[in-house]
């Protein structure tokens, strides 16, 4: 199929990266090369790019920079997260909390049935290896959101971290972060001689289709994946006043002293310099790329309905429940014997639907 007829509907798993990242991307591989922990101009040159790329990612999602750290991906990024809470609870907390059979003694983190694989299977593991216990949330079929107070009530004395998503990259439901925040807050105050518990929220999804503030969410850690938002693959961390101690961070790697000891290696400059392109890009545009995902979403939802009729279900559109502009999330109710044709309809549909509104808009991330 030649290329003009293909039509791209998988922007929840990768994006294509912006001409414009591409430029940023193209000129640190002649320009920025050096070594940014060298002190000649080569490395200075190199390191003003990271600082730079620092400061655009932080001011995407109201952060500091200094509390700004960057990573291989966003599964890096909640590894090092969780594994901080782990240590955290072993080694900071006042009380301590010893391994073994007590499962009310471990280590308990508390999540939702609605995360990513780098954040689901490392509880998991952590769980199975008697490191940790677990609790999983079930998101409200009604809402598609996790009940907050079901959140909650899942606390115990011995609770050191709650992570939920942001947005759901299958349904696009975005989660009442603000609130947990705002409860917890109170809770943690009122919790005496018992630790603080870490908030922590993947905002893979959410980044680049919906403002994102960490003020205003109120959390300590959150997630930062650059080819969610049309950047290139690495990511980043926020982490509330880092090198504080009441939220801290383990490195998972020991090295040359890169990232202030925190992610050690040698920075990969090109693929920064792209991230903090992709970041400033949103910065400028997210209004712009908001409205236009979601007018591009509903025209999309409205034409299936009026063609398919009660065949279609749209999964992720609940009344109470807010979603990213940019995702449809669509089952075909029918017999088992229609089910093919019925997707098959569909699919001609939408390829036909995006083929004519590529004439008519100029943006690639329809």
């Amino acid at each position: 199929m030649a290329d003009e007829k293909k039509v791209y509907l998988d922007y929840n798993a990768t994006t294509p990266l912006e001409p414009e990242v591409i430029g940023a991307i193209t000129s640190s591989l002649t320009e920025e090369w050096g070594n940014p922990s060298s002190s000649h101009d080569a490395g200075v040159k190199a390191k003003k790019v990271i600082d730079e790329a620092r400061c655009n990612v932080a001011n995407m999602i109201g952060a500091k920079s200094s509390d700004i750290i960057f990573t291989s991906g966003g599964t890096e990024g909640n590894n090092m997260i969780i594994q901080t809470a782990v240590k955290y609870a072993y080694h900071d907390m006042s009380n301590g909390y010893p391994g073994g059979d007590n499962r009310d003694k471990l280590p308990h983190f508390i999540t939702s049935n609605l995360e990513h694989d780098s954040v689901k299977l490392v509880l998991e593991h952590l769980a199975e290896e008697g490191t940790a216990s677990v609790t999983f949330v079930p998101a409200s079929s009604k809402t598609g959101q996790v009940d907050v107070d079901d959140v909650l009530s899942a606390i115990r004395p011995s609770t050191c971290m709650i992570t939920v998503m942001l947005a759901n990259n299958e349904t696009g439901v975005i989660q009442p972060i603000k609130l947990i925040s705002e409860k917890l807050r109170q809770i943690n105050q009122s919790r005496k001689s018992l630790p603080k518990i870490l908030l922590h929220t993947d905002a893979a999804q959410a980044i680049g289709k919906i403002e994102v503030d960490v003020e205003d969410l109120g959390v300590d850690y959150l997630t930062v994946v650059g080819h969610k938002f049309y950047g290139p693959r690495i990511g980043a961390i926020y982490v509330r006043n880092l090198g504080d101690k009441d939220v801290p961070l383990y490195p998972m790697l020991y090295g040359g002293g890169q990232e202030r000891n925190y992610r050690p290696g040698t920075e990969n400059t090109v693929m920064i310099a792209g991230l903090g392109k992709a970041a400033e890009l949103v910065v400028k545009n997210i209004i712009c790329y908001k409205n236009h995902l979601s007018s591009v979403r509903d025209y999309l939802e409205i034409k299936l309905q009026e063609a398919f009729k009660d065949r279609i279900h749209l999964n992720g559109k609940f009344a109470t429940s807010e979603r990213l502009p940019n995702t449809c999330n669509v089952s075909i109710l029918s017999d088992k014997l229609q089910g093919k044709i019925y997707t098959e309809e569909v699919l001609i549909f939408i390829g036909t639907y995006f083929q004519q509104l590529r004439k008519k808009h100029t943006f690639q991330d329809s």
